[in-house]
Protein backbone atom coordinates (compact mmCIF):
# COMPACT_ATOMS: atom_id res chain seq x y z
CA UNK A 1 0.00 0.00 0.00
CA UNK A 2 2.92 2.45 0.95
CA UNK A 3 4.57 1.44 -2.50
CA UNK A 4 1.39 2.26 -4.38
CA UNK A 5 0.52 5.87 -2.32
CA UNK A 6 4.36 6.52 -3.40
CA UNK A 7 4.22 5.89 -6.82
CA UNK A 8 0.94 7.93 -6.83
CA UNK A 9 3.08 11.03 -5.36
CA UNK A 10 5.61 10.67 -7.88
CA UNK A 11 3.36 10.61 -10.53
CA UNK A 12 1.23 13.86 -9.78
CA UNK A 13 4.82 15.35 -8.41
CA UNK A 14 5.81 14.80 -12.53
CA UNK A 15 2.58 15.87 -13.71
CA UNK A 16 2.66 19.13 -12.02
CA UNK A 17 5.94 19.92 -12.56
CA UNK A 18 5.22 19.61 -16.39
CA UNK A 19 2.02 21.94 -16.25
CA UNK A 20 4.31 24.39 -14.23
CA UNK A 21 7.23 24.39 -16.87
CA UNK A 22 8.10 27.72 -18.43
CA UNK A 23 9.68 28.00 -21.39
CA UNK A 24 12.55 29.87 -21.86
CA UNK A 25 13.40 31.58 -25.53
CA UNK A 26 16.70 29.21 -25.73
CA UNK A 27 14.21 26.33 -25.25
CA UNK A 28 11.26 27.66 -27.20
CA UNK A 29 14.16 27.88 -30.69
CA UNK A 30 15.98 24.19 -29.45
CA UNK A 31 12.76 22.20 -29.37
CA UNK A 32 11.49 23.94 -32.80
CA UNK A 33 14.72 23.27 -34.52
CA UNK A 34 14.44 19.49 -33.09
CA UNK A 35 10.65 19.42 -34.05
CA UNK A 36 9.68 21.54 -36.69
CA UNK A 37 7.82 19.85 -39.75
CA UNK A 38 10.03 22.39 -42.61
CA UNK A 39 13.47 21.93 -40.70
CA UNK A 40 13.26 17.89 -40.83
CA UNK A 41 12.27 18.27 -44.62
CA UNK A 42 15.48 20.39 -45.10
CA UNK A 43 17.71 17.42 -43.45
CA UNK A 44 16.33 14.53 -45.57
CA UNK A 45 16.85 16.94 -48.58
CA UNK A 46 20.40 16.98 -46.99
CA UNK A 47 20.37 12.92 -46.87
CA UNK A 48 19.64 12.88 -50.21
CA UNK A 49 22.46 15.37 -51.68
CA UNK A 50 24.58 12.76 -49.46
CA UNK A 51 23.18 9.89 -51.36
CA UNK A 52 23.74 11.58 -54.72
CA UNK A 53 27.73 12.46 -54.03
CA UNK A 54 27.68 8.59 -53.38
CA UNK A 55 26.11 7.70 -56.96
CA UNK A 56 28.61 10.69 -58.45
CA UNK A 57 31.76 8.75 -56.59
CA UNK A 58 30.47 5.50 -58.05
CA UNK A 59 30.27 6.19 -61.32
CA UNK A 60 34.33 5.97 -61.64
CA UNK A 61 33.58 2.22 -60.39
CA UNK A 62 33.66 -0.56 -63.02
CA UNK A 63 30.38 -2.22 -62.98
CA UNK A 64 30.18 -5.90 -62.06
CA UNK A 65 26.77 -8.18 -62.70
CA UNK A 66 26.31 -12.00 -62.67
CA UNK A 67 23.95 -13.53 -64.14
CA UNK A 68 22.64 -17.68 -64.23
CA UNK A 69 19.60 -19.25 -65.74
CA UNK A 70 18.39 -22.78 -66.58
CA UNK A 71 15.75 -23.94 -69.26
CA UNK A 72 13.96 -26.93 -70.21
CA UNK A 73 13.49 -27.79 -73.76
CA UNK A 74 11.05 -30.25 -74.49
CA UNK A 75 10.14 -31.58 -78.17
CA UNK A 76 11.92 -32.76 -81.36
CA UNK A 77 15.49 -30.63 -80.55
CA UNK A 78 19.17 -31.51 -81.37
CA UNK A 79 21.09 -32.71 -78.33
CA UNK A 80 23.77 -30.84 -78.50
CA UNK A 81 25.81 -33.23 -76.82
CA UNK A 82 25.41 -35.83 -79.11
CA UNK A 83 24.45 -33.83 -81.93
CA UNK A 84 21.29 -36.08 -82.83
CA UNK A 85 17.67 -34.82 -82.78
CA UNK A 86 15.94 -35.96 -80.46
CA UNK A 87 12.53 -35.81 -79.07
CA UNK A 88 12.87 -35.78 -75.53
CA UNK A 89 12.90 -33.32 -72.37
CA UNK A 90 16.42 -31.57 -72.14
CA UNK A 91 17.84 -29.20 -69.51
CA UNK A 92 21.09 -26.39 -69.64
CA UNK A 93 22.33 -23.96 -67.16
CA UNK A 94 24.50 -21.08 -67.97
CA UNK A 95 26.49 -18.76 -65.72
CA UNK A 96 27.51 -15.11 -66.62
CA UNK A 97 29.70 -12.27 -65.26
CA UNK A 98 29.89 -8.82 -67.01
CA UNK A 99 31.93 -5.81 -65.83
CA UNK A 100 32.55 -2.75 -67.39
CA UNK A 101 34.13 0.54 -66.50
CA UNK A 102 34.42 4.38 -68.09
CA UNK A 103 37.71 5.14 -69.08
CA UNK A 104 36.78 8.60 -70.70
CA UNK A 105 33.39 10.48 -70.41
CA UNK A 106 34.06 13.81 -71.97
CA UNK A 107 34.66 14.79 -67.75
CA UNK A 108 31.31 14.52 -66.96
CA UNK A 109 31.46 12.03 -63.87
CA UNK A 110 34.64 14.65 -62.56
CA UNK A 111 31.67 17.75 -63.13
CA UNK A 112 29.30 15.52 -61.57
CA UNK A 113 30.79 14.63 -58.27
CA UNK A 114 32.19 18.22 -58.12
CA UNK A 115 28.73 19.50 -58.54
CA UNK A 116 27.25 17.00 -55.81
CA UNK A 117 29.71 18.24 -53.21
CA UNK A 118 28.13 21.50 -53.85
CA UNK A 119 24.39 20.42 -53.68
CA UNK A 120 25.54 18.71 -50.29
CA UNK A 121 26.53 22.47 -49.37
CA UNK A 122 23.33 24.14 -50.71
CA UNK A 123 21.32 21.39 -48.66
CA UNK A 124 23.53 22.48 -45.48
CA UNK A 125 22.64 26.31 -46.41
CA UNK A 126 19.26 25.52 -46.85
CA UNK A 127 18.83 24.02 -43.96
CA UNK A 128 20.83 26.82 -41.23
CA UNK A 129 18.34 29.44 -43.41
CA UNK A 130 15.47 27.74 -42.60
CA UNK A 131 16.42 27.36 -38.97
CA UNK A 132 17.63 31.36 -38.75
CA UNK A 133 13.78 32.27 -40.31
CA UNK A 134 12.18 29.66 -37.53
CA UNK A 135 14.66 30.86 -34.65
CA UNK A 136 13.41 34.58 -36.10
CA UNK A 137 9.69 33.74 -36.27
CA UNK A 138 9.76 31.91 -32.84
CA UNK A 139 11.54 34.93 -31.05
CA UNK A 140 8.66 37.42 -32.54
CA UNK A 141 6.20 35.47 -31.03
CA UNK A 142 8.13 35.18 -27.53
CA UNK A 143 8.51 38.87 -27.68
CA UNK A 144 4.62 39.74 -28.18
CA UNK A 145 3.77 37.43 -25.39
CA UNK A 146 5.96 39.46 -23.26
CA UNK A 147 4.41 42.43 -24.87
CA UNK A 148 0.77 41.38 -23.81
CA UNK A 149 1.70 40.33 -20.38
CA UNK A 150 3.54 43.36 -19.68
CA UNK A 151 0.79 45.47 -21.05
CA UNK A 152 -1.98 43.05 -18.45
CA UNK A 153 0.45 45.12 -15.77
CA UNK A 154 0.01 48.31 -16.68
CA UNK A 155 -3.85 47.58 -17.14
CA UNK A 156 -3.68 46.03 -13.80
CA UNK A 157 -1.52 48.39 -12.27
CA UNK A 158 -4.05 51.83 -12.97
CA UNK A 159 -7.19 48.94 -12.35
CA UNK A 160 -6.01 49.39 -8.58
CA UNK A 161 -5.32 52.88 -8.26
CA UNK A 162 -8.71 53.39 -10.00
CA UNK A 163 -10.26 50.60 -6.62
CA UNK A 164 -8.26 53.03 -4.38
CA UNK A 165 -10.33 55.79 -5.75
CA UNK A 166 -13.46 54.44 -5.64
CA UNK A 167 -13.80 53.14 -2.06
CA UNK A 168 -12.10 57.11 -1.31
CA UNK A 169 -15.09 59.18 -3.88
CA UNK A 170 -17.70 56.30 -1.86
CA UNK A 171 -16.86 57.68 1.07
CA UNK A 172 -16.87 61.31 0.18
CA UNK A 173 -20.71 61.31 -1.49
CA UNK A 174 -22.01 59.60 1.34
CA UNK A 175 -20.10 62.25 3.55
CA UNK A 176 -21.52 64.94 1.16
CA UNK A 177 -18.22 66.41 -0.30
CA UNK A 178 -18.12 65.02 -3.80
CA UNK A 179 -21.39 64.82 -5.99
CA UNK A 180 -22.63 61.30 -6.68
CA UNK A 181 -21.99 62.19 -10.40
CA UNK A 182 -17.91 61.58 -9.48
CA UNK A 183 -18.92 57.85 -8.10
CA UNK A 184 -20.43 57.11 -11.37
CA UNK A 185 -17.88 58.21 -13.27
CA UNK A 186 -15.39 56.09 -11.28
CA UNK A 187 -17.46 53.51 -11.41
CA UNK A 188 -18.11 53.75 -15.31
CA UNK A 189 -14.12 53.70 -15.33
CA UNK A 190 -13.67 50.53 -13.67
CA UNK A 191 -15.96 49.19 -16.35
CA UNK A 192 -14.31 50.20 -18.88
CA UNK A 193 -11.11 49.23 -17.27
CA UNK A 194 -11.99 45.80 -16.69
CA UNK A 195 -13.17 45.12 -20.31
CA UNK A 196 -9.38 46.30 -21.27
CA UNK A 197 -8.05 43.85 -18.68
CA UNK A 198 -10.24 40.85 -20.74
CA UNK A 199 -8.86 41.94 -23.98
CA UNK A 200 -5.78 42.14 -22.82
CA UNK A 201 -6.24 38.37 -21.27
CA UNK A 202 -7.39 37.40 -24.19
CA UNK A 203 -4.26 38.40 -25.47
CA UNK A 204 -2.12 36.99 -24.08
CA UNK A 205 -4.40 33.49 -24.42
CA UNK A 206 -3.58 34.06 -28.12
CA UNK A 207 -0.07 35.01 -28.42
CA UNK A 208 0.57 31.63 -26.49
CA UNK A 209 -1.22 29.51 -28.88
CA UNK A 210 0.53 31.34 -31.82
CA UNK A 211 3.88 30.16 -30.39
CA UNK A 212 2.83 26.73 -28.77
CA UNK A 213 1.71 26.19 -32.23
CA UNK A 214 4.87 27.08 -33.99
CA UNK A 215 6.41 24.76 -31.91
CA UNK A 216 4.04 22.28 -32.95
CA UNK A 217 2.71 21.61 -29.72
CA UNK A 218 -0.94 20.28 -28.75
CA UNK A 219 -1.16 21.61 -24.91
CA UNK A 220 -1.94 25.11 -25.61
CA UNK A 221 -3.51 25.30 -22.12
CA UNK A 222 -0.98 24.83 -20.15
CA UNK A 223 1.76 26.56 -22.06
CA UNK A 224 3.37 29.21 -20.57
CA UNK A 225 6.99 31.46 -20.94
CA UNK A 226 9.09 32.91 -18.23
CA UNK A 227 8.04 35.99 -16.75
CA UNK A 228 11.62 37.72 -17.25
CA UNK A 229 10.57 41.78 -17.89
CA UNK A 230 12.89 42.16 -20.28
CA UNK A 231 14.93 45.87 -20.64
CA UNK A 232 16.19 47.28 -23.41
CA UNK A 233 19.40 45.87 -23.91
CA UNK A 234 22.74 47.59 -24.90
CA UNK A 235 24.01 47.65 -28.56
CA UNK A 236 27.02 49.20 -29.87
CA UNK A 237 25.48 47.84 -33.67
CA UNK A 238 23.54 51.54 -34.52
CA UNK A 239 26.82 52.91 -34.00
CA UNK A 240 27.68 51.14 -37.58
CA UNK A 241 27.34 52.65 -40.63
CA UNK A 242 24.68 50.23 -43.04
CA UNK A 243 27.51 49.64 -45.39
CA UNK A 244 29.56 47.94 -42.60
CA UNK A 245 26.04 45.94 -41.10
CA UNK A 246 25.47 44.83 -45.27
CA UNK A 247 29.02 43.67 -46.28
CA UNK A 248 29.18 41.51 -42.32
CA UNK A 249 25.35 40.24 -43.59
CA UNK A 250 27.08 38.98 -47.06
CA UNK A 251 29.50 37.30 -45.35
CA UNK A 252 27.24 35.62 -42.75
CA UNK A 253 24.07 35.45 -44.39
CA UNK A 254 22.87 32.11 -46.30
CA UNK A 255 20.62 33.64 -48.44
CA UNK A 256 23.65 35.17 -50.37
CA UNK A 257 25.59 31.74 -49.55
CA UNK A 258 22.88 29.99 -51.42
CA UNK A 259 22.50 32.24 -54.22
CA UNK A 260 26.18 31.84 -54.74
CA UNK A 261 25.93 28.10 -54.99
CA UNK A 262 23.52 27.57 -56.97
CA UNK A 263 25.05 29.42 -59.60
CA UNK A 264 28.27 27.73 -59.00
CA UNK A 265 26.07 24.04 -59.46
CA UNK A 266 24.54 25.51 -62.72
CA UNK A 267 28.06 26.12 -64.35
CA UNK A 268 28.89 22.48 -63.90
CA UNK A 269 25.38 21.73 -65.43
CA UNK A 270 26.67 23.92 -68.06
CA UNK A 271 29.77 21.48 -68.23
CA UNK A 272 28.23 18.35 -67.65
CA UNK A 273 26.29 19.13 -70.74
CA UNK A 274 28.99 19.90 -72.69
CA UNK A 275 31.05 16.88 -71.70
CA UNK A 276 28.39 14.67 -74.32
CA UNK A 277 29.28 16.59 -77.09
CA UNK A 278 32.96 14.21 -76.85
CA UNK A 279 33.23 10.97 -77.53
CA UNK A 280 33.01 8.24 -74.63
CA UNK A 281 35.51 5.58 -74.55
CA UNK A 282 34.73 2.33 -72.27
CA UNK A 283 35.83 -0.88 -71.28
CA UNK A 284 34.35 -4.28 -70.82
CA UNK A 285 34.62 -8.05 -69.65
CA UNK A 286 32.27 -10.63 -69.67
CA UNK A 287 32.89 -14.53 -68.84
CA UNK A 288 30.53 -17.12 -69.75
CA UNK A 289 30.00 -20.76 -69.30
CA UNK A 290 27.45 -23.34 -69.80
CA UNK A 291 26.31 -27.09 -68.68
CA UNK A 292 23.73 -29.59 -70.28
CA UNK A 293 22.54 -32.73 -68.38
CA UNK A 294 21.36 -34.97 -71.34
CA UNK A 295 23.56 -37.80 -71.91
CA UNK A 296 26.26 -37.88 -74.01
CA UNK A 297 28.04 -40.41 -76.71
CA UNK A 298 31.07 -42.37 -74.99
CA UNK A 299 31.55 -44.89 -77.69
CA UNK A 300 30.03 -46.91 -80.69
CA UNK A 301 28.41 -50.28 -81.13
CA UNK A 302 27.91 -52.35 -84.83
CA UNK A 303 24.47 -53.33 -85.20
CA UNK A 304 24.21 -57.12 -84.98
CA UNK A 305 21.14 -56.85 -86.99
CA UNK A 306 22.71 -55.36 -89.83
CA UNK A 307 26.21 -55.08 -89.34
CA UNK A 308 27.04 -53.30 -92.70
CA UNK A 309 25.30 -50.99 -95.29
CA UNK A 310 26.75 -51.01 -98.74
CA UNK A 311 26.14 -47.62 -101.19
CA UNK A 312 27.15 -46.77 -104.56
CA UNK A 313 29.41 -43.84 -104.38
CA UNK A 314 29.86 -43.83 -108.24
CA UNK A 315 30.57 -45.81 -111.79
CA UNK A 316 33.67 -46.67 -113.94
CA UNK A 317 33.96 -44.78 -116.99
CA UNK A 318 33.81 -46.41 -119.85
CA UNK A 319 32.12 -49.21 -118.66
CA UNK A 320 29.84 -47.88 -116.93
CA UNK A 321 30.30 -50.57 -114.02
CA UNK A 322 28.47 -49.31 -110.72
CA UNK A 323 31.27 -48.80 -107.75
CA UNK A 324 30.30 -49.71 -103.53
CA UNK A 325 31.40 -49.27 -100.87
CA UNK A 326 30.55 -51.32 -97.63
CA UNK A 327 30.72 -49.48 -93.95
CA UNK A 328 29.62 -50.60 -90.71
CA UNK A 329 26.26 -49.77 -89.33
CA UNK A 330 27.40 -48.39 -85.90
CA UNK A 331 24.74 -47.27 -83.41
CA UNK A 332 26.27 -44.72 -80.82
CA UNK A 333 26.74 -45.88 -76.97
CA UNK A 334 25.45 -43.12 -74.81
CA UNK A 335 26.21 -42.56 -71.10
CA UNK A 336 25.28 -40.21 -68.36
CA UNK A 337 26.34 -36.11 -68.58
CA UNK A 338 30.01 -35.18 -67.37
CA UNK A 339 29.40 -33.67 -63.59
CA UNK A 340 28.38 -30.33 -63.72
CA UNK A 341 31.50 -28.20 -62.58
CA UNK A 342 33.90 -30.20 -64.89
CA UNK A 343 31.55 -28.93 -67.99
CA UNK A 344 31.62 -25.13 -66.63
CA UNK A 345 34.95 -25.66 -66.46
CA UNK A 346 35.02 -26.96 -70.16
CA UNK A 347 32.38 -24.74 -71.94
CA UNK A 348 33.81 -21.37 -70.17
CA UNK A 349 34.40 -18.31 -72.50
CA UNK A 350 35.86 -14.88 -72.24
CA UNK A 351 35.04 -11.81 -74.02
CA UNK A 352 36.94 -8.38 -73.36
CA UNK A 353 37.30 -5.05 -75.19
CA UNK A 354 36.72 -1.53 -75.46
CA UNK A 355 34.09 0.25 -77.11
CA UNK A 356 34.40 4.02 -78.58
CA UNK A 357 31.21 6.02 -79.10
CA UNK A 358 31.47 9.38 -81.16
CA UNK A 359 28.62 11.41 -80.56
CA UNK A 360 26.95 12.92 -84.79
CA UNK A 361 23.56 13.55 -84.17
CA UNK A 362 21.18 13.13 -81.41
CA UNK A 363 18.07 14.93 -82.22
CA UNK A 364 19.40 18.36 -81.28
CA UNK A 365 19.09 16.74 -77.53
CA UNK A 366 22.50 17.75 -76.70
CA UNK A 367 22.53 21.15 -78.23
CA UNK A 368 19.07 21.66 -76.43
CA UNK A 369 20.28 20.31 -72.98
CA UNK A 370 23.38 23.01 -73.74
CA UNK A 371 21.08 26.08 -74.36
CA UNK A 372 19.04 25.08 -71.58
CA UNK A 373 22.09 24.98 -69.16
CA UNK A 374 23.38 28.77 -70.44
CA UNK A 375 19.93 30.26 -69.63
CA UNK A 376 19.91 28.72 -66.17
CA UNK A 377 23.60 29.75 -65.47
CA UNK A 378 22.10 33.12 -66.38
CA UNK A 379 19.18 32.99 -64.73
CA UNK A 380 21.15 32.11 -61.33
CA UNK A 381 23.23 35.34 -61.96
CA UNK A 382 20.29 37.04 -62.12
CA UNK A 383 19.29 35.63 -58.99
CA UNK A 384 22.60 35.92 -56.85
CA UNK A 385 22.35 39.88 -58.08
CA UNK A 386 18.75 40.00 -56.74
CA UNK A 387 19.76 38.03 -53.34
CA UNK A 388 22.19 40.86 -53.07
CA UNK A 389 19.73 43.54 -53.26
CA UNK A 390 16.95 42.44 -51.24
CA UNK A 391 19.86 41.63 -48.61
CA UNK A 392 20.83 45.70 -48.77
CA UNK A 393 17.34 46.58 -49.18
CA UNK A 394 16.51 44.36 -46.06
CA UNK A 395 19.48 45.66 -44.37
CA UNK A 396 18.96 49.61 -44.58
CA UNK A 397 15.05 48.79 -43.65
CA UNK A 398 16.13 46.67 -40.42
CA UNK A 399 18.54 49.50 -39.49
CA UNK A 400 16.13 52.39 -40.26
CA UNK A 401 13.39 50.42 -38.26
CA UNK A 402 15.73 50.12 -35.48
CA UNK A 403 16.66 53.88 -35.30
CA UNK A 404 13.38 55.05 -35.73
CA UNK A 405 11.87 52.52 -33.07
CA UNK A 406 14.69 53.60 -30.55
CA UNK A 407 13.25 57.57 -31.19
CA UNK A 408 9.60 56.37 -30.84
CA UNK A 409 10.81 54.69 -27.16
CA UNK A 410 12.62 57.19 -25.89
CA UNK A 411 10.27 59.72 -26.87
CA UNK A 412 7.35 57.34 -25.25
CA UNK A 413 9.71 57.49 -21.97
CA UNK A 414 9.52 61.31 -22.04
CA UNK A 415 5.70 61.60 -23.02
CA UNK A 416 5.44 58.96 -19.59
CA UNK A 417 7.21 60.79 -17.28
CA UNK A 418 5.11 64.25 -18.30
CA UNK A 419 1.89 62.16 -18.06
CA UNK A 420 2.77 60.82 -14.38
CA UNK A 421 3.79 64.36 -13.12
CA UNK A 422 0.10 65.44 -14.67
CA UNK A 423 -1.67 62.72 -13.29
CA UNK A 424 -0.07 62.92 -10.11
CA UNK A 425 -0.97 67.20 -9.69
CA UNK A 426 -4.41 65.96 -11.12
CA UNK A 427 -4.94 63.57 -8.06
CA UNK A 428 -3.82 66.48 -5.75
CA UNK A 429 -6.89 68.34 -7.08
CA UNK A 430 -8.66 65.94 -6.77
CA UNK A 431 -7.79 64.68 -3.63
CA UNK A 432 -8.69 68.45 -2.31
CA UNK A 433 -11.75 68.47 -4.30
CA UNK A 434 -10.13 71.25 -7.28
CA UNK A 435 -10.62 68.36 -10.10
CA UNK A 436 -13.90 66.79 -10.80
CA UNK A 437 -13.53 62.76 -11.08
CA UNK A 438 -14.29 63.44 -15.20
CA UNK A 439 -11.12 65.15 -15.60
CA UNK A 440 -9.49 63.21 -13.30
CA UNK A 441 -10.32 60.26 -14.97
CA UNK A 442 -9.15 61.96 -18.15
CA UNK A 443 -5.73 62.31 -16.85
CA UNK A 444 -5.66 58.85 -15.96
CA UNK A 445 -6.02 57.57 -19.17
CA UNK A 446 -3.89 60.01 -20.75
CA UNK A 447 -1.17 57.84 -18.33
CA UNK A 448 -2.22 54.65 -19.21
CA UNK A 449 -2.14 55.35 -22.82
CA UNK A 450 1.16 56.51 -21.95
CA UNK A 451 2.21 53.53 -20.07
CA UNK A 452 1.01 51.48 -22.62
CA UNK A 453 2.85 53.03 -25.67
CA UNK A 454 5.81 52.80 -23.25
CA UNK A 455 5.50 49.21 -23.49
CA UNK A 456 4.86 48.73 -27.09
CA UNK A 457 7.30 50.63 -28.35
CA UNK A 458 9.85 48.49 -26.06
CA UNK A 459 9.37 45.44 -27.45
CA UNK A 460 9.23 46.85 -30.74
CA UNK A 461 11.91 48.20 -30.48
CA UNK A 462 13.98 44.90 -29.39
CA UNK A 463 12.97 43.55 -31.72
CA UNK A 464 13.70 45.50 -34.20
CA UNK A 465 17.19 45.68 -32.85
CA UNK A 466 16.84 41.80 -32.90
CA UNK A 467 16.40 41.57 -36.15
CA UNK A 468 19.06 44.12 -37.25
CA UNK A 469 21.62 41.83 -34.93
CA UNK A 470 20.23 38.81 -36.84
CA UNK A 471 21.60 40.39 -40.18
CA UNK A 472 25.14 41.39 -38.65
CA UNK A 473 25.42 37.73 -36.89
CA UNK A 474 23.87 38.21 -33.28
CA UNK A 475 22.13 35.08 -32.19
CA UNK A 476 18.82 36.28 -32.39
CA UNK A 477 18.19 34.28 -28.71
CA UNK A 478 20.49 36.66 -26.67
CA UNK A 479 17.19 39.23 -25.41
CA UNK A 480 20.07 40.56 -22.86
Amino acid sequence: MKKIIFILFAFLSITTQAQDKKWTLQECVNYALDNNISVKQSELDLQNAELNKKDAFGNFLPSLNASGSHSWNIGLNQNITTGLLENQTTQFSSLGLNSSVDIYKGLRNFNQLRRSNLEILAGQYQLDNIKDNMSLNIANAFLQILFNKEQLKVLQAQQEITQQELQRTNDLVEAGSLPRGDLLEIQATIATQEQQVVVAENAISLSKISLAQLLLLEDYETFDIVDNEYQVPPTNILNESPKTIIAKAKEARYEIKIAENNSEIAAYNLKIAKGALQPTLSGFYSYSTRASYSDQITGFSVDSSNPTTTTQIGVVEGTGQSVFNTSPNLNPILGGPDPIFDQFSANDGHNFGVQLSIPIFNGFAVKNNISRSKINLESTKYQLQQANLDLETNVYQAYNDAKGTLKAYEAALKTEAARREAFNYSQERYNVGMLNAFDFSQSKNRLENAESEVVRTKYDYIFKLKVLEFYFGIPITDLN
